[in-house]
Protein backbone atom coordinates (compact mmCIF):
# COMPACT_ATOMS: atom_id res chain seq x y z
CA UNK A 1 0.00 0.00 0.00
CA UNK A 2 1.47 3.37 -1.02
CA UNK A 3 1.89 6.03 1.66
CA UNK A 4 -0.70 8.78 1.71
CA UNK A 5 1.03 10.76 4.45
CA UNK A 6 3.98 11.68 2.24
CA UNK A 7 1.94 12.20 -0.94
CA UNK A 8 0.96 15.53 -2.50
CA UNK A 9 -2.41 17.08 -1.74
CA UNK A 10 -4.39 19.91 -3.30
CA UNK A 11 -5.70 22.31 -0.66
CA UNK A 12 -7.82 24.84 -2.48
CA UNK A 13 -5.60 26.38 -5.13
CA UNK A 14 -2.29 25.33 -3.54
CA UNK A 15 -0.47 22.03 -3.93
CA UNK A 16 1.07 20.68 -0.72
CA UNK A 17 4.19 18.54 -1.11
CA UNK A 18 2.94 16.15 1.59
CA UNK A 19 0.00 15.74 3.93
CA UNK A 20 1.88 16.68 7.09
CA UNK A 21 0.83 19.95 8.70
CA UNK A 22 2.95 21.70 11.29
CA UNK A 23 0.37 22.51 13.94
CA UNK A 24 0.10 25.99 15.47
CA UNK A 25 2.12 26.32 18.68
CA UNK A 26 2.57 29.39 20.86
CA UNK A 27 6.32 30.04 21.27
CA UNK A 28 6.36 33.62 22.69
CA UNK A 29 9.36 34.96 20.77
CA UNK A 30 7.72 38.05 19.27
CA UNK A 31 9.25 40.89 21.27
CA UNK A 32 6.81 43.85 21.34
CA UNK A 33 4.38 41.54 19.49
CA UNK A 34 6.32 41.98 16.22
CA UNK A 35 7.53 38.95 14.19
CA UNK A 36 11.32 38.97 13.86
CA UNK A 37 14.33 37.34 12.20
CA UNK A 38 14.59 34.36 14.55
CA UNK A 39 10.92 33.57 13.91
CA UNK A 40 11.62 33.59 10.16
CA UNK A 41 14.52 31.18 10.76
CA UNK A 42 12.38 28.94 13.01
CA UNK A 43 9.65 28.50 10.41
CA UNK A 44 12.14 28.12 7.55
CA UNK A 45 13.85 25.27 9.41
CA UNK A 46 10.52 23.42 9.59
CA UNK A 47 9.48 23.91 5.97
CA UNK A 48 9.59 20.19 5.25
CA UNK A 49 5.92 20.21 6.24
CA UNK A 50 3.50 20.50 3.37
CA UNK A 51 1.64 23.19 5.29
CA UNK A 52 2.74 25.28 8.26
CA UNK A 53 0.17 26.94 10.50
CA UNK A 54 1.71 29.70 12.58
CA UNK A 55 1.45 30.19 16.29
CA UNK A 56 -1.64 32.03 17.49
CA UNK A 57 -1.48 35.61 16.22
CA UNK A 58 -3.77 38.32 17.50
CA UNK A 59 -5.99 40.22 15.05
CA UNK A 60 -6.44 42.97 17.62
CA UNK A 61 -4.71 44.76 20.51
CA UNK A 62 -7.50 43.33 22.69
CA UNK A 63 -6.53 39.78 21.73
CA UNK A 64 -2.87 39.91 22.83
CA UNK A 65 -3.52 37.94 25.99
CA UNK A 66 -0.10 36.31 26.44
CA UNK A 67 3.39 37.71 26.80
CA UNK A 68 5.35 38.07 23.54
CA UNK A 69 2.79 36.60 21.15
CA UNK A 70 2.72 38.15 17.68
CA UNK A 71 0.02 40.38 16.31
CA UNK A 72 -1.16 41.07 12.79
CA UNK A 73 -3.11 44.30 12.92
CA UNK A 74 -0.58 46.93 11.81
CA UNK A 75 1.93 47.43 9.01
CA UNK A 76 5.00 46.84 11.17
CA UNK A 77 3.70 43.41 12.14
CA UNK A 78 2.79 42.64 8.52
CA UNK A 79 6.35 43.50 7.43
CA UNK A 80 7.73 41.20 10.10
CA UNK A 81 5.48 38.39 8.94
CA UNK A 82 6.58 38.92 5.33
CA UNK A 83 10.08 37.78 6.36
CA UNK A 84 8.50 34.56 7.62
CA UNK A 85 6.38 33.86 4.55
CA UNK A 86 9.29 34.59 2.20
CA UNK A 87 11.50 32.17 4.17
CA UNK A 88 8.91 29.37 4.09
CA UNK A 89 8.09 29.84 0.41
CA UNK A 90 11.80 29.75 -0.46
CA UNK A 91 11.81 26.15 0.84
CA UNK A 92 8.77 25.10 -1.22
CA UNK A 93 6.27 24.97 1.61
CA UNK A 94 3.04 26.86 2.29
CA UNK A 95 1.95 28.79 5.35
CA UNK A 96 -1.32 29.94 6.93
CA UNK A 97 -1.45 32.39 9.82
CA UNK A 98 -3.59 31.38 12.77
CA UNK A 99 -5.64 34.33 14.00
CA UNK A 100 -6.15 33.90 17.74
CA UNK A 101 -8.08 36.40 19.82
CA UNK A 102 -7.54 35.28 23.40
CA UNK A 103 -10.71 36.87 24.77
CA UNK A 104 -10.87 36.26 28.52
CA UNK A 105 -7.60 34.25 28.51
CA UNK A 106 -5.69 37.43 29.14
CA UNK A 107 -4.32 39.96 31.61
CA UNK A 108 -4.08 43.77 31.32
CA UNK A 109 -0.29 43.59 31.79
CA UNK A 110 -0.05 41.60 28.55
CA UNK A 111 -2.14 44.15 26.63
CA UNK A 112 -1.09 47.51 25.15
CA UNK A 113 -2.46 50.75 26.56
CA UNK A 114 -6.13 51.20 25.78
CA UNK A 115 -6.84 47.52 25.14
CA UNK A 116 -9.49 45.61 27.10
CA UNK A 117 -10.05 42.04 28.29
CA UNK A 118 -13.28 41.14 26.48
CA UNK A 119 -15.40 37.99 26.39
CA UNK A 120 -18.95 36.88 25.56
CA UNK A 121 -19.85 37.01 29.27
CA UNK A 122 -18.26 38.42 32.42
CA UNK A 123 -17.07 35.00 33.59
CA UNK A 124 -13.43 34.77 34.65
CA UNK A 125 -11.02 31.85 34.45
CA UNK A 126 -9.59 30.07 37.43
CA UNK A 127 -5.84 30.14 37.88
CA UNK A 128 -2.98 32.38 36.82
CA UNK A 129 -1.22 33.55 33.68
CA UNK A 130 2.36 34.70 33.09
CA UNK A 131 3.24 38.37 32.76
CA UNK A 132 6.82 39.54 32.14
CA UNK A 133 6.31 42.51 34.49
CA UNK A 134 4.93 40.72 37.59
CA UNK A 135 5.29 37.03 36.71
CA UNK A 136 2.20 34.93 37.54
CA UNK A 137 -1.01 36.92 37.97
CA UNK A 138 -4.62 35.85 38.51
CA UNK A 139 -6.92 36.14 35.52
CA UNK A 140 -9.26 39.14 35.77
CA UNK A 141 -12.99 39.01 35.17
CA UNK A 142 -13.49 40.07 31.53
CA UNK A 143 -15.88 42.72 30.29
CA UNK A 144 -18.97 41.32 28.57
CA UNK A 145 -18.86 42.37 24.93
CA UNK A 146 -21.49 44.79 23.72
CA UNK A 147 -23.10 44.24 20.32
CA UNK A 148 -20.97 47.08 18.96
CA UNK A 149 -17.84 45.42 20.33
CA UNK A 150 -18.83 42.13 18.70
CA UNK A 151 -19.20 43.91 15.35
CA UNK A 152 -15.92 45.77 15.70
CA UNK A 153 -14.11 42.56 16.72
CA UNK A 154 -15.39 40.80 13.60
CA UNK A 155 -14.05 43.70 11.53
CA UNK A 156 -10.69 43.32 13.30
CA UNK A 157 -10.49 39.74 12.03
CA UNK A 158 -11.26 40.97 8.51
CA UNK A 159 -8.60 43.68 8.65
CA UNK A 160 -6.05 41.20 9.96
CA UNK A 161 -6.88 38.66 7.25
CA UNK A 162 -6.35 41.29 4.56
CA UNK A 163 -2.98 42.16 6.11
CA UNK A 164 -2.14 38.44 6.08
CA UNK A 165 -2.59 38.30 2.33
CA UNK A 166 -0.44 41.41 1.95
CA UNK A 167 2.20 39.74 4.14
CA UNK A 168 2.39 36.80 1.75
CA UNK A 169 0.43 34.18 3.66
CA UNK A 170 -1.27 31.47 1.61
CA UNK A 171 -4.25 31.65 3.91
CA UNK A 172 -5.72 32.17 7.37
CA UNK A 173 -6.82 29.79 10.11
CA UNK A 174 -9.37 31.06 12.61
CA UNK A 175 -8.59 29.76 16.09
CA UNK A 176 -11.93 28.42 17.26
CA UNK A 177 -10.39 25.98 19.73
CA UNK A 178 -8.64 25.73 23.12
CA UNK A 179 -10.95 28.10 24.97
CA UNK A 180 -10.11 31.31 23.10
CA UNK A 181 -12.65 33.91 22.00
CA UNK A 182 -14.45 32.00 19.24
CA UNK A 183 -14.84 28.90 21.42
CA UNK A 184 -15.87 31.08 24.35
CA UNK A 185 -18.91 31.99 22.27
CA UNK A 186 -19.57 28.36 21.27
CA UNK A 187 -19.33 26.84 24.75
CA UNK A 188 -22.24 27.66 27.11
CA UNK A 189 -20.01 27.38 30.18
CA UNK A 190 -18.34 30.60 29.02
CA UNK A 191 -21.29 32.12 27.17
CA UNK A 192 -24.27 33.06 29.32
CA UNK A 193 -25.67 35.70 26.96
CA UNK A 194 -29.41 36.08 26.42
CA UNK A 195 -29.26 37.86 23.05
CA UNK A 196 -28.70 36.49 19.54
CA UNK A 197 -25.17 35.35 20.45
CA UNK A 198 -26.16 33.11 23.40
CA UNK A 199 -28.53 30.35 24.41
CA UNK A 200 -29.26 27.97 21.55
CA UNK A 201 -26.53 26.24 19.50
CA UNK A 202 -27.59 28.38 16.52
CA UNK A 203 -26.91 31.53 18.53
CA UNK A 204 -23.69 30.32 20.15
CA UNK A 205 -22.08 29.46 16.78
CA UNK A 206 -23.21 32.78 15.29
CA UNK A 207 -19.98 34.65 16.12
CA UNK A 208 -17.82 31.91 14.56
CA UNK A 209 -19.92 31.81 11.40
CA UNK A 210 -20.07 35.60 11.06
CA UNK A 211 -16.29 35.91 11.44
CA UNK A 212 -15.78 33.14 8.88
CA UNK A 213 -18.23 34.66 6.39
CA UNK A 214 -16.77 38.15 6.59
CA UNK A 215 -13.18 36.90 6.31
CA UNK A 216 -14.09 34.56 3.43
CA UNK A 217 -15.74 37.46 1.62
CA UNK A 218 -12.59 39.54 2.11
CA UNK A 219 -9.86 37.06 1.09
CA UNK A 220 -11.69 34.15 -0.56
CA UNK A 221 -13.04 31.00 1.12
CA UNK A 222 -10.30 28.80 -0.37
CA UNK A 223 -7.79 30.76 1.74
CA UNK A 224 -9.66 30.17 5.01
CA UNK A 225 -9.78 27.35 7.55
CA UNK A 226 -10.86 27.04 11.17
CA UNK A 227 -9.56 25.04 14.13
CA UNK A 228 -12.04 23.53 16.60
CA UNK A 229 -11.69 21.43 19.77
CA UNK A 230 -14.95 19.72 20.75
CA UNK A 231 -14.59 18.15 24.21
CA UNK A 232 -11.47 20.28 24.79
CA UNK A 233 -10.76 21.24 28.40
CA UNK A 234 -8.23 24.03 27.85
CA UNK A 235 -8.84 27.36 29.57
CA UNK A 236 -11.82 26.24 31.65
CA UNK A 237 -13.79 24.79 28.77
CA UNK A 238 -16.14 22.04 29.96
CA UNK A 239 -18.39 19.41 28.44
CA UNK A 240 -22.02 20.34 27.91
CA UNK A 241 -25.17 18.73 26.58
CA UNK A 242 -25.41 18.81 22.81
CA UNK A 243 -21.73 19.03 21.84
CA UNK A 244 -22.24 16.73 18.83
CA UNK A 245 -25.30 18.67 17.67
CA UNK A 246 -23.46 21.98 18.05
CA UNK A 247 -20.43 20.94 16.01
CA UNK A 248 -22.50 19.19 13.34
CA UNK A 249 -24.44 22.44 12.94
CA UNK A 250 -21.23 24.49 12.85
CA UNK A 251 -19.76 22.16 10.22
CA UNK A 252 -22.88 22.50 8.06
CA UNK A 253 -22.89 26.29 8.28
CA UNK A 254 -19.16 26.56 7.52
CA UNK A 255 -19.51 24.11 4.64
CA UNK A 256 -22.03 26.48 3.04
CA UNK A 257 -19.23 29.08 2.97
CA UNK A 258 -16.91 26.68 1.06
CA UNK A 259 -14.05 27.07 3.52
CA UNK A 260 -10.79 25.32 2.71
CA UNK A 261 -10.69 23.18 5.83
CA UNK A 262 -11.76 22.35 9.36
CA UNK A 263 -8.94 21.41 11.74
CA UNK A 264 -10.08 19.14 14.59
CA UNK A 265 -7.97 19.07 17.75
CA UNK A 266 -7.89 16.09 20.10
CA UNK A 267 -5.71 16.74 23.15
CA UNK A 268 -6.53 13.45 24.89
CA UNK A 269 -2.95 12.29 24.19
CA UNK A 270 -1.83 15.14 26.49
CA UNK A 271 -4.24 14.27 29.29
CA UNK A 272 -7.38 16.14 28.19
CA UNK A 273 -10.74 14.32 28.13
CA UNK A 274 -11.13 11.77 25.35
CA UNK A 275 -12.92 13.11 22.28
CA UNK A 276 -15.96 11.11 21.26
CA UNK A 277 -15.18 9.74 17.76
CA UNK A 278 -18.80 10.46 16.86
CA UNK A 279 -18.21 14.21 16.86
CA UNK A 280 -15.29 13.88 14.43
CA UNK A 281 -17.42 11.68 12.20
CA UNK A 282 -20.26 14.23 12.31
CA UNK A 283 -17.92 17.06 11.32
CA UNK A 284 -16.57 14.91 8.47
CA UNK A 285 -20.10 14.09 7.37
CA UNK A 286 -21.37 17.69 7.46
CA UNK A 287 -18.33 19.55 6.12
CA UNK A 288 -17.44 19.05 2.46
CA UNK A 289 -13.97 20.61 2.54
CA UNK A 290 -10.64 19.25 3.75
CA UNK A 291 -10.40 17.81 7.26
CA UNK A 292 -7.16 18.19 9.25
CA UNK A 293 -6.78 15.84 12.21
CA UNK A 294 -4.50 16.60 15.16
CA UNK A 295 -3.66 14.83 18.38
CA UNK A 296 -0.66 12.68 19.24
CA UNK A 297 -0.17 11.14 15.80
CA UNK A 298 2.61 8.80 14.79
CA UNK A 299 3.16 7.62 11.20
CA UNK A 300 1.21 4.38 11.57
CA UNK A 301 -1.90 5.96 13.08
CA UNK A 302 -1.74 8.86 10.63
CA UNK A 303 -1.56 6.50 7.68
CA UNK A 304 -4.45 4.44 9.00
CA UNK A 305 -6.74 7.45 9.49
CA UNK A 306 -5.87 8.81 6.04
CA UNK A 307 -6.54 5.43 4.41
CA UNK A 308 -9.84 5.17 6.32
CA UNK A 309 -10.75 8.68 5.07
CA UNK A 310 -11.27 10.01 8.59
CA UNK A 311 -9.23 13.02 7.53
CA UNK A 312 -7.19 14.39 4.63
CA UNK A 313 -4.21 16.00 6.38
CA UNK A 314 -2.45 15.23 9.68
CA UNK A 315 -1.22 18.00 11.98
CA UNK A 316 1.76 17.35 14.25
CA UNK A 317 2.85 19.82 16.91
CA UNK A 318 5.45 19.27 19.61
CA UNK A 319 7.63 16.86 17.61
CA UNK A 320 8.39 19.76 15.24
CA UNK A 321 9.81 21.84 18.10
CA UNK A 322 12.90 19.69 18.60
CA UNK A 323 12.99 18.02 15.17
CA UNK A 324 13.08 20.76 12.52
CA UNK A 325 13.52 18.12 9.80
CA UNK A 326 10.69 15.99 11.20
CA UNK A 327 9.27 14.94 7.84
CA UNK A 328 12.57 13.43 6.70
CA UNK A 329 13.01 11.69 10.05
CA UNK A 330 9.52 10.19 9.86
CA UNK A 331 10.11 8.99 6.30
CA UNK A 332 13.38 7.33 7.28
CA UNK A 333 12.11 6.13 10.67
CA UNK A 334 14.98 7.91 12.41
CA UNK A 335 15.21 8.59 16.15
CA UNK A 336 13.54 11.78 17.29
CA UNK A 337 15.02 14.40 19.63
CA UNK A 338 13.05 15.19 22.79
CA UNK A 339 12.07 18.83 23.36
CA UNK A 340 13.09 20.90 26.36
CA UNK A 341 9.80 21.99 27.93
CA UNK A 342 11.57 24.72 29.91
CA UNK A 343 12.18 26.69 26.71
CA UNK A 344 8.76 26.33 25.08
CA UNK A 345 7.80 29.95 25.89
CA UNK A 346 11.08 31.61 26.86
CA UNK A 347 12.49 34.47 24.73
CA UNK A 348 15.49 33.98 22.47
CA UNK A 349 17.04 31.27 20.31
CA UNK A 350 17.62 28.63 23.01
CA UNK A 351 15.15 25.78 22.55
CA UNK A 352 13.83 27.52 19.42
CA UNK A 353 16.25 27.66 16.50
CA UNK A 354 19.19 25.74 18.01
CA UNK A 355 17.91 22.15 17.65
CA UNK A 356 19.97 20.00 15.21
CA UNK A 357 18.87 20.35 11.59
CA UNK A 358 19.71 16.76 10.61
Amino acid sequence: MSSLLFSEYNLGSIKLKNRIVMAPMTRSRAINNIPNDIMAEYYKQRSGAGLIITEGTSPSPNGLGYARIPGLFNNEQAKGWHKVTDAVHSEGSHIFVQLMHTGRVSHPLNLPDGAKVLAPSAIGLKGETWTDQKQLQHYPVPQEMTLDEIKSTIEEYVHSAKLAVEAGFDGVELHGANGYLIEQFINPTANQRSDNYGGSPENRIRFAVEVAKKVADAIGPDRLGIRVSPYGAANDMAEYDGIEETYALLARELSKLNLAYMHIVDHSAMGAPKVNPAVKALIRENFTGTIILAGGYDVQRAERDLQDKKGDLIAIGRLFISNPNLVVKLQKNEQLVEADKNTFYSPGEKGYTDYPLN
